[in-house]
């Protein structure tokens, strides 16, 4: 059911688009998709964007044990409500999770589905995303997912998108956030909060390259931690409608996971 559920969602998004859904938007398209951050521009009343993960490869390790996670089918809903308020839904189709001790050699794998995050963003200042534009946007998460990639527990926070066209074809991307995270034993929530800083250039009428950096504290009663990542993304727009993009995480201390790959595809209708 999972597979057949991607193999519809990835055929809806690679059909042409409609002649409507082009023609009628008058904002350059508004995606979420790649990168570590959030940007303020909301989707215009009357549209919806979807956007979809392929595939999302994590690598992690310590001393004791190296840990990968596969998610594919982390499908992001968009729908622009007024001029300046979208809604969204998220999930994730599938995740797999497989940790092996090192000492010993021992292999765990568990899989299943994510949690749904709902979410709103309302934007204050120029919607299309242009010169300086910021937002507010909370969110929260419902704990319908498995115990592989599902958190085990509600929770929430808010997130404070701010862009500033720097020059003509150059922008700066903050995201500021405050979150009530699951506890690590998915019982309970804790402060966690942090930002997302990043320059995103134009390389061309359809290629755009992002660069990142994103410091996060995790206040988590288990294992107080710092997670600092550097990320480079790329999007490739081939019509108003779609984009498709890659990107690279790395883990810049001994917090973090030490890599992340991802590739994905978004489709305005």
């Amino acid at each position: 059911m999972q597979v057949r559920t991607l193999m519809i969602l990835a055929g809806l998004m690679l059909a042409p688009a409609t002649a409507h859904a082009q023609g009628s938007a008058s904002r350059d398209l508004c995606t979420d998709r790649p990168g570590l951050g959030t940007p303020p521009c909301t989707v215009e009343p009357g549209h919806m964007v979807m956007e979809l993960g392929l595939g999302d490869w994590t690598r992690e390790r310590d001393p004791q044990s190296r840990t990968d996670t596969v998610e594919t089918g982390d499908l992001l809903l968009r729908l622009g409500l007024t001029d300046s308020l979208e809604a969204q839904i998220g999930w994730t189709a599938y995740g797999h999770v497989r940790t092996r001790d090192r000492a010993s050699g021992v292999i765990d794998r568990s899989d299943g589905v994510g949690d749904v995050q709902l979410a709103l963003r309302q934007n204050l200042h120029n919607p299309d995303g242009s010169g300086f534009s910021v937002a507010l946007m909370p969110y929260a998460t419902l704990p319908v997912g498995g115990s592989a990639i599902g958190a085990g527990d509600w929770g929430g926070g808010l997130l404070v998108p701010v862009s500033f066209d720097l020059s003509d074809g150059l922008s700066l991307e903050l995201t500021p956030e405050v979150d009530a995270a699951v506890d690590e034993d998915g019982d309970g929530r804790h402060l966690a909060f942090g930002s997302v800083v990043g320059l995103e250039v134009e390389l061309g009428d359809t290629l755009s390259a992002t660069a990142e950096t994103s410091l996060m504290r995790d206040d988590d009663p288990a294992d107080h931690s710092t997670q600092a990542l550097g990320g480079l993304a790329l999007g490739w727009q081939p019509s108003d409608a779609m984009q498709f993009d890659v990107g690279l995480n790395i883990g810049l201390n001994a917090d973090s996971p030490d890599s992340e790959v991802y590739l994905g595809v978004v489709r305005r209708f």
